[in-house]
């Protein structure tokens, strides 16, 4: 329908100027970008710019390219799993390569992919690529210590299938090779969708080691530079972050300097804790729950919060 004016109105709404005045907000935003936050003044939208949509598809493809005959198709054999795994990996790694080409191109010089930037992306998902049956291995691991320490499971299988951590860590294990390889945005965007299915919030730039568990999970949250290594395990609502933000003399936050938590081998931080900054919590230490810890401690520590005091009637006081 079209208002006396001539604008656009639907449902009582006039659609052409919000869709202006949309326009004017697109454009105030983007002047108002710092040069290196933003690619000049350009906007390829998905034809341009990392896909969401089509990184969720590539770490689907890659899952099942890891783990076949769990997370592949349900007709699938022992006879035509290579076959299968294969044919994954011809779609996802030039599908993962061009997402990268456009990062390049649109984050870092403000045009659209060139031949350069293709060649650089298909040397990083190389790289990626050599590394995934380290991936494999490492992702075992977690699946092996997750049924070591959860009574409740009944099969690694069943872990695969069912724990949020899984989703989380697959997509993280990814990430973080593309983090190192300098595909930044993409490891970031990758992380993002793993956040929004689990609820655990994973940095890529973060290192964790083998035999890596994290129970329930929701609402843990792992910092850019925190170091997590062998067989460690968190629960839910676990934070490792930063206590502070240093910033450079004109006040803007120093990008990239260590501010997380070092966790060293057989670690086990339970329920709710907070460790901010960077802290070394020693090997073998048990961190309690809901303890707030920012100064490190030795090797072998046991942080307990102080048991708050409760007050139990035996009968009903409101009878």
């Amino acid at each position: 329908m079209t208002g006396l004016d001539g604008s656009a109105q639907e449902d009582g709404f006039d659609l052409t100027a919000i869709t202006h005045a949309l326009r004017d907000a697109r454009k105030g935003w983007r002047g108002r970008l710092p040069c290196e936050g933003r690619a000049g003044d350009l906007d390829y939208g998905a034809h341009g710019f990392p896909s969401r949509h089509a990184l969720a598809h590539v770490v689907e493809t890659l899952s099942a390219a890891l783990f076949p005959m769990r997370l592949g198709p349900s007709d699938l054999t022992v006879d035509n799993e290579d076959a299968f795994v294969a044919a994954s990996l011809r779609t996802a790694l030039p599908l993962l390569a061009r997402q990268v080409a456009m990062e390049l191109a649109y984050v870092r010089e403000g045009c659209k992919p060139s031949t350069d930037h293709h060649d650089r992306a298909r040397r990083i998902i190389a790289q990626v690529a050599q590394r995934l049956p380290e991936i494999r291995r490492l992702l075992d691991s977690d699946l092996e210590a997750a049924f070591a320490g959860d009574p409740a499971a009944r099969s690694v299988d069943e872990i695969l299938l069912c724990y949020p951590f899984v989703t989380a860590v697959i997509h993280h294990r990814l990430a973080h090779e593309l983090y190192l390889g300098g595909a930044t945005l993409v490891a970031r965007i990758i992380a993002e969708i793993a956040h929004s299915r689990t609820g655990i919030d994973i940095h890529p730039g973060a290192t964790i080691g083998e035999s890596f568990f994290i129970d329930h999970g929701t609402g843990v949250v792992i910092g850019q530079t925190a170091i997590i290594g062998r067989r460690v395990r968190l629960y839910q609502a676990v934070t490792l972050g930063a206590r502070s933000f240093a910033q450079d003399a004109d006040g803007h936050l120093v990008k990239d300097i260590a501010r997380h938590p070092i966790i060293e081998d057989d670690v086990t931080i339970y329920a709710g804790a907070t460790i901010l900054g960077r802290i070394t919590i020693g090997a073998g230490s048990v961190i309690g729950g809901n303890v707030w810890l920012t100064r490190s401690i030795a090797p072998g520590s046991q942080v307990r919060q102080v048991k708050p005091s409760v007050d139990i009637e035996t009968t009903d006081p409101f009878a």
